[in-house]
Parts: structure tokens; C-alpha cells; sequence
């Protein structure tokens, strides 16, 4: 087995690992009770799988062109997952969505101003 196998095989290794994370941020989307806990399921977790598997693209298929690629892609995707997803939970409290009985401390309601003060 050469050096090009196993890294390869590394390369496999990361795909699956970024496509079982996807598939776990799919089944807490239909499972969580609530959007706050649905859009950090998915924001956390497909940040992840998708760094996953653009890393395990690169293994695959390794130039320095693809680096520059992937590395770009990645610090994008983890960026842009965890602002979209408190956004998502952001807009959804900002619209009175109301957050699952296992939420115990409203932090957030603290903070929000009543239409009384401007």
C-alpha cells in the first residue's frame, strides 16, 4: 500500500464522515421540538459535514490550486453556517416564535425592548 493509497482512503474517510454528520443534522431537523434547537442542530452540524467532505475532496484530489480552493471554502462555510443559522433563530424569535417546554431561561426576553419603549 503506498503513501497515494492511504491518503486516498483518508480522503474516503472524511467524505462519509462530513455525509454521516449531514444525515444526523437531517434526522434533529425532523426531530428537535422547536426552531431555535432545529437551526442549531443544522448550523452547527452541516458546517461540519460540509467542511468534512470539501477536506476529504481535497485528499482526493490534492494540487496546491485545490488547497487554496478548499481552504477558502471551508473557513466560508463555517462562517456563513453559524451567522445563518442565528439568523434563522433570530427572525424566528423576533416573530414570536415560541420556544419548546425544555427551554427554561429566556435570555432573550430579558433583553427585548416592550413597544412602550422606543
Amino acid at each position: 500500500m503506498e503513501l497515494t493509497d492511504i491518503i486516498e482512503a483518508l480522503g474516503l474517510v472524511f467524505i462519509f464522515l462530513g455525509i454521516g454528520t449531514i444525515i444526523v443534522s437531517a434526522i434533529g431537523l425532523f426531530k428537535l421540538p422547536d426552531l431555535y434547537l432545529r437551526a442549531s442542530a443544522v448550523g452547527t452540524s452541516a458546517g461540519l459535514g460540509v467542511a468534512s467532505i470539501v477536506l476529504g475532496a481535497l485528499l482526493m484530489d490534492f494540487s496546491g490550486m485545490n488547497l487554496i480552493k478548499a481552504v477558502i471554502a471551508i473557513i466560508a462555510q463555517l462562517l456563513t453556517s453559524a451567522v445563518g443559522s442565528m439568523a434563522i433563530a433570530r427572525a424566528g424569535y423576533l416573530n414570536n416564535a415560541l420556544p419548546a417546554e425544555i427551554t427554561h431561561i429566556d435570555e432573550l426576553r430579558l433583553t427585548r425592548r416592550s413597544p412602550d419603549r422606543s
